[in-house]
């Protein structure tokens, strides 16, 4: 029997309804189909559904599960493309960043990064100085957060876990932190409030053709095993680093082509790595790294390699976990952090447009466009920052496509000032208040202060469904041993996140088998069976779903 709360979602965006959304997609003809529900493609479908096209967008993964869920989880400026002399690229990152801030400052924190700089280093006074003030320029920074330049004894006290040898000073600027999957979360769920439809675990297997126009995909769900038909009047790859797959699908993989490269994180509890201050340093090996506190952790990263490997299944090795502890215990040399210290980790690619001659940390971030000859359009590159702007060029295009089909013209793209899923607490002045006042609604709806709280940050204007679940959620609680909060937050996930899986729910809803891996060690298998309930799975799909999240728990801790 469902609750009303239950009920109000069913028809919305619910794991229940996955298949009855397939279906009743392939009855129509849409104007639009994205493939790829990472950020790229979630920002298509809230840019083309707000210009009043038909959006669909299907995904052959979970949503956010692949680069997504795996960056740095930064929404930051590009002060390492004032390096590659990528002026065009700091600007428009850094006037992006201060977009998606105040469209959801739930999911974006603004943080405070040290930069110091050493005796034979790459950066000094001057050339931090210099480099800090040009990003401030060209980022648009906002005047309280220019960049402070501090002197060796200010920078130790703002992290006394630094090298001190050779140390001359830092600079101190601002980056954003944010949750990546929950930021593509909350771009989908405003474009399907908005009469989008997206769905994940449903692959395209082929493409289908009037003459030599693309017209349509052949999609497989990957979960009911049922096969689609979907007809559309463009199509759109935003596939990440499956992007080529799909253009050699369309027999279109010609002239530029994308390069692979793989970037891994270690997660350390503080407790082991106390970092007070969030710093991004230079390696004995010229690259440049980040080392970021975050709820009770911090982590460090990233790498930089070529890879070659399963796109969908990237992994910390060998190498990777040396390098990282070896540039942790080079700045942070009183630690002496051993891989028993790594509490977790993740492996993300950044499909990069190929440049021959570069190594990977030199290859340009910017994104590029493909139109292949029977319409399909292309995206790749380009960064997390970036994804409106990149979005509101592919739609741009749309446009011009239709006034070529005597169709009208769009009108210009409004996701400016849009407020994501969750975002509508009144810009960032608001949202310290927003966050008090939602914090009262959960203790009032039976949650603890601390629990909350987390709810009211972490889904903003979302809280009172979540509360109203949890009002909801005691029987259900009680019978599979979850903690009340927790218990909303899967409910939640399932019914108004298209959460499919342990794993979507653990990783892409919650972040926390990155961030909390002893809860999800202690509560998994609670879970598991509570969203047996509420999917109804049958025992075989239980068990395969349990070995699925078991894998990845040992991958995070096992090179």
């Amino acid at each position: 029997m469902r609750t009303s709360a239950e009920q109000e979602y069913i028809g919305a965006w619910s794991a229940l309804e996955r298949e009855r959304m397939l279906q009743s997609l392939a009855g129509e003809t849409v104007d639009l189909l994205v493939i790829g529900g990472g950020i790229t493609g979630a920002g298509i479908a809230l840019d083309a559904v707000t210009r009043g096209l038909r959006t669909a967008l299907v995904e052959m993964q979970d949503f956010a599960a692949g680069t997504s869920s795996r960056s740095t989880k930064l929404i930051h400026g590009g002060l390492r493309y004032l390096k590659q002399l990528e002026f065009k690229v700091v600007a428009e990152t850094g006037r992006e960043r201060a977009v998606v801030y105040e469209n959801g400052p739930h999911v974006t924190t603004p943080e405070w990064m040290l930069l110091p700089f050493y005796s034979g280093g790459q950066l000094g006074p001057f050339t931090s100085r210099l480099g800090l003030t040009l990003y401030d320029y060209l980022a648009r920074v906002k005047k309280d957060e220019w960049h402070k330049m501090l002197n060796a004894r200010e920078t130790l006290e703002r992290e006394p876990l630094l090298r001190s040898e050779g140390l001359r000073g830092g600079g101190y600027y601002v980056e954003y932190r944010t949750d990546d999957a929950r930021l593509t979360l909350e771009v989908l769920k405003r474009a399907v409030e908005l009469g989008a439809t997206a769905v994940n675990y449903a692959a395209v297997t082929g493409l289908r053709y009037d003459g030599t126009r693309l017209s349509g995909a052949v999609v497989q769900d990957r979960i009911g095993g049922g096969e689609y038909e979907l007809r559309a009047r463009h199509i759109i790859n935003a596939t990440g680093p499956w992007v080529d797959d799909i253009r050699e699908m369309d027999r279109s993989k010609e002239g530029k082509t994308l390069r692979l490269t793989k970037g891994v994180h270690l997660v350390f509890d503080q407790e082991r790595f106390p970092l007070r201050q969030a710093v991004y340093f230079d390696t004995p090996d010229g690259r440049m790294v980040f080392a970021i506190p975050r709820d009770g952790k911090t982590y460090i990263g990233t790498t930089d390699t070529d890879y070659a490997g399963d796109p969908g299944h990237p992994r910390m090795e060998e190498d990777d976990l040396s390098y990282l502890l070896d540039a942790a215990n080079y700045m942070f040399p009183s630690l002496g952090l051993t891989p028993r210290d790594v509490e977790s980790s993740w492996a993300g690619l950044r499909p990069l447009i190929r440049q021959e001659g570069k190594n990977p940390s030199d290859i340009s971030r910017k994104d590029e466009i493909f139109l292949s000859p029977s319409g399909l359009i292309s995206i790749a590159g380009g960064k997390l920052t970036g994804y409106r702007k990149m979005a509101e060029r592919v739609v741009d295009l749309v446009s011009r496509r239709r006034q070529a089909d005597d169709l009208p013209a769009l009108p210009a793209s409004r996701t400016r000032t849009l407020a994501i899923s969750g975002g509508d607490v009144g810009g960032s002045a608001g949202y310290e208040a927003y966050v008090r006042q939602q914090t009262e609604a959960g203790i009032a709806a039976g949650l603890g202060p601390d629990e909350a709280e987390r709810i009211a940050r972490r889904y903003g204007s979302n809280a009172p469904r979540l509360f109203e679940l949890a009002v909801g959620s005691r029987d259900f609680a009680d019978r599979h041993g979850l903690p009340l909060a927790l218990a909303a937050e899967l409910r939640y996930a399932v019914l108004a996140e298209m959460a499919a899986t342990p794993a979507d729910f653990w990783i892409r809803r919650t972040g926390r088998l990155f961030f909390d891996r002893p809860g999800v060690l202690r509560w998994k298998d609670a879970v598991s069976a509570a969203m047996a309930e509420l999917l109804r799975w049958s025992g075989g799909q239980r068990e395969s779903y349990d070995r699925e999240l078991d894998r990845l728990l040992a991958e995070a801790v096992e090179p």
